[in-house]
């Protein structure tokens, strides 16, 4: 599969990247900390989990402001606002207008639970089947106080580190390459001030008093051992969401895409009625282009390249012109996430 990637202008004045991947009824997806779509599409595992979603339906993700390719920067001069709820609901309002859907089914991961179980409360025609991953109803239980300012202050001075800390809390089950991959992927996805402000909105939210307004069909999938949110989080915001189905998957690992994600996955297709779905082939370069690719990753222009390889400028650019096309990539940076989740390469 391929996404294609767009912008819309939200109510607030700031751009919003969305991509969209597949054909079908439309599946609104709402990603959790932080995203860049065309990082993440890189990643092999990441790109796994969105293209069985997207089959059979026309999956629309988007970058939340000030992640990836959104903006987060307000249009008048000034400080920053708090990251908030409401910046969340803007982002996605702006993209349901730029889709042109009026009714769809809402998947929300992590944060993105809540923002999702917020929007089908507010807009509850516009929600066919709502799915929640990972979620929690109410930040300030997610964890102690001290732990909360332990890792906010990490990120805030420390986001190289705290990058590396976070991946082994989301992500206890990666590789050594999709870890290396994730813990770059961070830093690339959004700067400390916007990953610690995010972070924050995540330890404060309180949907608690939405989720009896919830009237979709509802499917609260956790992990049993989710090493960032307690189970019993997830259950909680399953109780509080009327008739919502709450269904338990094994896993440490809190990305949903980390670890064995086709239990997640088929539990999200049976309940939107998909069939199960065989995945296929990764796509595969030749041993020059591999070359060619960790090259790009050491941030090697194409002159360079072809001074390395011993091979013409023209030949280099064209070998890169054939990976983007091979792995559907649009950037020479999407090249270089996918080398490192593929080796370790860091």
């Amino acid at each position: 599969m391929d996404q294609r990637i767009a912008t819309t202008i939200s109510a607030g004045g700031r751009r919003i990247a969305y991509a969209v991947t597949g054909s079908g009824p439309p599946l609104i997806y709402v990603s959790g900390w932080l995203g860049h779509l065309e990082l993440g599409w890189a990643l092999p595992a990441e790109r796994a989990y969105y293209e069985t979603l997207a089959d059979g339906r026309t999956l629309i993700r988007y970058d939340k402001p000030g992640c990836g390719l959104s903006e987060r920067t307000p249009p008048q001069p000034g400080p920053l606002e708090p990251y908030s709820m409401a910046q969340e609901l803007d982002a996605l309002q702006a993209v349901v207008g730029a889709a042109g859907v009026e009714r769809f089914d809402l998947v929300g991961a992590s944060l993105g639970a809540a923002v999702a179980a917020t929007w089908a409360a507010r807009h509850p025609t516009s929600v066919s089947q709502l799915a929640l991953y990972g979620g929690w109803a109410h930040g300030p239980d997610v964890a102690t106080p001290e732990i909360q300012r332990h890792v906010l202050g990490l990120v805030r001075e420390h986001w190289g580190l705290a990058a590396d800390l976070l991946a082994d809390v989301f992500a206890p089950d990666a590789d050594a390459p999709t870890r290396a991959a994730f813990t770059r992927y961070q830093r690339d996805a959004a700067d400390a001030e916007t990953a610690c402000a995010m972070l924050e909105l995540a330890y404060r939210v309180d949907v608690r008093d939405l989720l009896s307004l919830i009237a979709a069909p509802t499917l609260v999938v956790h992990r049993d051992r989710d090493r960032a949110v307690p189970t019993g989080q997830g259950r909680r915001l399953a109780d509080g969401i009327p008739q919502a189905r709450f269904e338990v998957i094994a896993g440490r690992s809190h990305l949903p895409h980390i670890g064995d994600a086709q239990p997640l996955t088929s539990a999200i297709r049976r309940f939107l009625g998909l069939p199960g779905r065989r995945r296929g082939a990764a796509p595969t370069l030749t041993a020059r282009q591999r070359e060619v690719a960790a090259l790009i990753a050491e941030g090697c222009t194409n002159r360079e390249i072809g001074r390395r390889l011993g091979i013409a400028e023209r030949s280099a650019e064209a070998h890169v012109e054939r990976i983007r096309y091979r792995m559907s990539f649009r950037s020479r940076a999407q090249i270089a996430a996918w080398y490192v989740a593929s080796t370790g390469t860091n």
